[in-house]
């Protein structure tokens, strides 16, 4: 069969959502300052740069000739789709976005979107956990999603409250010693 009547690749759609922790349906995308800046600088980055400079490449590629075989031309049209997709994705995150100040939220004991607080588990190990937007959480830095099982267990409790949530490991209780609202860089 000749390879004109042959896709390698499967079809791309405009519509392809990017692959990423979603929305709650009907819900905001609550995101940090910091967070925002984070998303806005990707996006200029992939608009300004990245994008201009594959283009760049891609029309140079074409004007060697033979396409089909041409690395440069494939890899280029390929990474082309890629940074498009994640521009669309960031574009509709950003107007989504409704952005939280934790530092300019006033002293409180209760646990709200941008807390930064301090557990205790069963075994007395303490833990701080900073509750951010879908798109800025890292479990890794103690960032966690509001989203999140244990975010949803730790939202409106306060100081000396104890709340249980369902981990992938178990049912698991938790102290909460501190809750603080500060700049999440």
């Amino acid at each position: 069969m000749n390879k004109a009547f042959v896709r390698d690749e499967s079809p791309e759609t405009e519509d392809e959502e990017e692959v990423g922790t979603p929305l709650p349906p009907g819900g905001r995308n609550y995101i940090t300052r910091s967070g925002y800046a984070r998303l806005n600088a990707e996006l200029n980055h992939l608009v300004r740069v990245e994008r201009p400079q594959v283009v760049n490449t891609v029309a140079w590629a074409a004007g060697n000739g033979d396409r089909s075989e041409n690395g440069d031309y494939i890899y280029g049209k390929k990474r082309l789709r890629e940074i498009d997709r994640r521009i669309r994705f960031l574009t509709r995150r950003i107007d989504a976005a409704e952005v939280v100040d934790p530092g300019r939220r006033e002293a409180t004991d209760k646990v709200y979107f941008g807390a930064t607080v301090t557990v205790i588990d069963e075994d007395g190990v303490e833990s701080d956990y900073s509750i951010v937007g879908v798109d800025e959480a890292d479990p890794g830095r103690g960032r966690i999603s509001w989203v999140s099982p244990l975010a949803r267990a730790l939202l409106k409790a306060g100081e000396g409250d104890t709340v249980r949530f369902q981990s992938p490991g178990g049912a698991r209780e938790l102290e909460i010693v501190a809750v603080r609202y500060l700049d999440i860089d």
